[in-house]
């Protein structure tokens, strides 16, 4: 089991502008979402496709991650990663639609595991705990920021 396929859908009270606009505004993800990212800096961009340089926390740890993303205009984003110190790397997709007086929030991180010993436990612990988390650290604090 090297890989790892994590997908949630959450439906947020909220115009898709708004989530879009804080969804994809990734230099503000440390204020916006502190207990995922510390740091976010955007080292490229040519129209919606960026590179960043991140810092992000998990399981009590800081990783340094690559990003290569591109902008879905009015719908999202997808963004392949690399976290080397972690030992994964990944492709993530956050899609956005309009849904009954709200925002549908679809989510996939397809997770390569690279370190043969954290393969062991990857299943309960980044696939569980991490959709959780993410739960918990971003989706509650877009409903506590946007939600009316």
């Amino acid at each position: 089991m090297k890989d790892i396929t994590l997908h949630a859908s959450w439906f947020i009270k909220a115009p898709l502008t708004e989530v879009f606009t804080m969804m994809t505004d990734f230099e503000k993800f440390p204020e916006h979402f502190p207990k995922v990212a510390e740091s976010v800096k955007v080292i490229k961009r040519e129209g919606n496709f960026l590179e960043m340089d991140a810092t992000v926390k998990s399981f009590g740890q800081h990783f340094p991650v690559k990003m290569k993303t591109q902008i879905l205009p009015g719908k999202g984003f997808i963004s392949d990663n690399e976290s080397p110190k972690f030992g994964t790397s990944g492709h993530e997709e956050l899609l956005l639609s309009e849904q009954g007086g709200g925002t549908m929030i679809d989510y996939t991180y397809q997770v390569a595991i690279h370190r043969p010993l954290l393969r062991i436990v990857a299943k309960p612990l980044i696939g569980w705990f991490s959709m959780k988390y993410w739960e918990k650290a971003v989706i509650d604090e877009l409903r506590r920021k946007l939600e009316k």
